[in-house]
């Protein structure tokens, strides 16, 4: 059991709403499997110059970020990963001893390696759906990889920019059943509850795709990916790129090797709830 003292060291995810976050029982879980004095808590913050103030005032060592600060914190953090700078936004940062604040983007690490448990990625083609945050920070983190990327969104302007933003090709949405890729990747919140019965992708396309990636968790099993099994596709669930973001955080934060499976084991406990 976790005993928190006076050299307790504090982590954290800033963001609003942040209730619904698996990351303090993921991170919790492995630091007390390695025996470390650290704690990770739930802030939720509405501002974050003043939230990083904050956290710069009390000694807190990393935090995680998400919705809507992921960009917002680059005008007061001291440095950024160059692929984060490419990126336009972090989700990782961590406190020197000087208090410095250096900023990541773990989330093209997560599915990157979420991806990598099934395939290669260097030469691959990826088509990859969506057109917001995640899809950007999934593009490049391919383009790092050395594979090879097509857009499609239910919006042609969004996709039409995030496409000159990676230098990529992209596609209408309707256009999908007409390409074939190694690997589809869904970077967009259709399949989440309470939407979980809707889809971008009709049965009939998905056999164009050995692999499909959906990074929604909650359902586990989208529509997209049960429909997937169901054309014979090898599936990737939204848990593992979350998994692999967390396990890169862990890593920044401690310098020690994550314990990954403990990190499952946790999140598929909560989920299961």
């Amino acid at each position: 059991m976790m005993q928190i003292n006076g050299s307790t060291e504090i982590y954290g995810i800033i963001g609003n709403p942040v209730a619904h976050s698996l990351s303090p029982v993921m991170h919790n879980s492995a630091f007390e499997a390695l025996g470390l004095n650290k704690v990770y808590v739930a802030f939720p913050a509405t501002n974050a110059a003043k939230a990083l103030d904050g956290c710069r005032a009390l000694g807190v060592r990393g935090l995680s970020v998400t919705i809507p600060h992921k960009e917002m914190v680059l005008d007061h953090i001291d440095s950024i990963d160059p692929v984060a700078k490419k990126i336009g936004a972090v989700n990782t940062l961590v406190f020197d001893e000087d208090k410095k604040i250096h900023g990541l983007n773990t989330d093209w690490i997560g599915a990157n390696r979420a991806l990598a448990d099934k395939l290669d990625l260097p030469g691959k083609r990826f088509m990859l759906l969506g057109a917001g945050g995640s899809a950007k920070a999934i593009g490049f983190g391919l383009l790092e990889a050395g594979a090879q990327v097509i857009l499609a969104s239910r919006t042609e302007s969004r996709v039409k920019t995030l496409a000159g933003i990676l230098a990529c090709d992209w596609i209408h949405l309707d256009e999908i059943d007409t390409v074939q890729a190694d690997c589809l990747v869904n970077a967009t919140s259709v399949g989440m509850r309470p939407l979980e019965n809707a889809t971008l992708v009709s049965g009939g396309s998905l056999a164009n795709f050995p692999v499909v990636m959906d990074i929604v968790y909650a359902p586990l099993e989208t529509r997209l990916l049960r429909e997937a099994k169901g054309a014979g596709c090898e599936v990737i669930n939204g848990l593992s790129m979350l998994l692999y973001q967390g396990v890169a955080q862990f890593e920044a934060w401690t310098g020690k090797d994550a314990p990954v499976e403990v990190m499952r084991a946790a999140l598929m406990n909560m989920i299961a709830v």
